[in-house]
């Protein structure tokens, strides 16, 4: 996996791992949001402590998969190639793209409501 990734990193530009980074977030972000919104359908009404306890374990989770998802290429450039300012330009990148999608959602609300 660690060779795969150092392989891909040099072929790839840092701003189109940038982007592929903040596309994983922003469709992961999206998935989680369906299971928010049509989580009664699937369900069904929640009357135990169960409902919020899989509320708080989704929540760690998706913490640890978004941290993977945004952190694992910088910190590879960073703990295995000593590559400081290439990490630091792929983070500063993914949240560019990150704040470009979020506002292509936030016009999509808009002009979709």
């Amino acid at each position: 996996m660690l060779n795969a990734t150092i392989y891909f990193m040099k072929k790839l530009s840092l701003g189109f791992i940038a982007f592929l980074q903040a596309l994983g977030l922003t469709l992961y972000s999206s998935l989680i949001g369906l299971i928010f919104w049509k989580g009664a359908r699937f369900f069904g009404p929640v009357v135990t402590f169960l409902g919020p306890t899989l509320f708080l374990l989704l929540f760690v989770i998706s913490a640890i998969i978004c941290a993977l998802i945004f952190g694992y290429c910088p910190f590879i450039l960073w703990w295995e190639n000593k590559q400081t300012k290439k990490a630091i330009n792929l983070i500063i990148y993914t949240t560019g793209w990150l704040a470009f999608f979020v506002i292509l959602v936030i016009l999509g609300v808009f002009f979709f409501r």
